[in-house]
């Protein structure tokens, strides 16, 4: 069969996961494109698909290997179960370990099978990193947990978003899940340098050429020369500069406010964003439900949804498909080009 087949994740199921995956399911854009199977709880699931009225019919798979023969089908949703029955009593809407246990046990099912090549690659709904770390699973969240399963160091955070037919942007964060604090003990250009590496080449992948990359700076315009700061000085411009010389179309750093903007008109193909809200941002005021999380450096493929549980709409028929559609399509084209 030609289609990729994918794993999607069933999330935290006090979240709008389960939601997203059955609305996505009902689209017949989704079934052109791939084959799938999701992992969690058949019953999680069939919940979403009586509070959607999709009328889908869940087909348990006791074995995974029932499941890569299935053709995709909007009428016909295979589940390989996996976890316990106590997140059958977890609330909707709340912070609750059962819920961080249920997306971790997902998680570790679909990275030992992409691992194993029996799946093409993976597309995560969304976890709720309070509940994963109630559940004595201490990691800021999918990418740190995939990058320990799949044993690699140099891996990143990416956002992508197409902006018109032509333009599309991806923006790498150098720092992640910490607290601002931490980010100027945590920068370095070392690091700066290896972000840059893994979104020129996951940008060619997408895009089928190299991309002209922007450098945010850590401060208020650029550090002014000094005056507001000097990480520019010291740490991000001998970046960029390394960057070049490795071969790199790339430049800066330059202020965050105007270098988004001229990315967004099409100057730059890629930016690379110094902290996760600097980056995050921009990314979703240009298009909250259409950015889709690339982890960069994983030996495997996985992508996901852009945004969180959202609990504030979680189980009230309300959640937003398009970015899931988007995860899905952004997995199975790099799939495709991977191979």
């Amino acid at each position: 069969m030609s289609k990729p087949l994918l794993a999607i994740t069933q999330g935290d199921p006090t979240g709008v996961g389960p939601e997203t995956i059955v609305g996505a399911w009902s689209q017949s854009a989704m079934h052109e494109i791939c084959r799938a199977v999701v992992v969690g709880h058949p019953q999680i699931l069939q919940r979403a698909v009586d509070l959607l009225g999709t009328g889908v019919k869940i087909a348990t798979v006791a074995q995974f290997e029932a499941a890569r023969d299935i053709e995709s089908s909007p009428n016909i949703i295979p589940c390989l179960p996996c976890g316990s029955d106590e997140i059958l009593a977890a609330k909707p809407a709340t912070i609750d370990p059962r819920g961080g246990q249920a997306a971790y046990d997902a998680l570790l099912v679909a990275a030992k099978l992409a691992l194993a090549r029996q799946i093409d690659g993976i597309v995560t709904a969304p976890l709720h990193k309070t509940a994963l770390w109630r559940a004595e699973h201490h990691y800021p969240g999918h990418t740190e947990l995939l990058a320990e399963l799949c044993g690699v160091r140099d891996f990143a955070m990416m956002l992508y978003l197409p902006l018109s037919q032509s333009h599309s942007l991806g923006v790498v964060h150098v720092t992640l899940h910490m607290a601002l604090a931490d980010v100027f003990r945590n920068l370095t250009s070392e690091a700066i340098v290896a972000k840059a590496k893994l979104v020129d080449g996951v940008m060619t992948t997408l895009e089928g050429r190299r991309p002209r990359i922007g450098v945010c700076a850590l401060n208020p315009h650029a550090g002014e020369e000094g005056l507001f700061g000097d990480e520019e000085q010291r740490i991000i411009r001998p970046a960029v500069e390394t960057a070049k010389q490795a071969g790199l179309a790339i430049d800066g750093p330059f202020p965050t406010d105007t270098l988004m903007a001229r990315a967004r008109d099409g100057e730059f193909d890629a930016i690379v964003a110094m902290y996760h809200d600097q980056g995050h941002i921009a990314i979703k005021l240009l298009g909250m439900h259409r950015a889709v999380n690339i982890t960069l450096g994983l030996p495997i493929v996985r992508t996901s949804v852009a945004h969180g549980t959202a609990f504030d709409l979680a189980w009230r028929g309300r959640a937003e498909t398009t970015g899931m559609l988007e995860a899905i399509r952004v997995a199975s084209l790099l799939t495709k080009r991977r191979d």
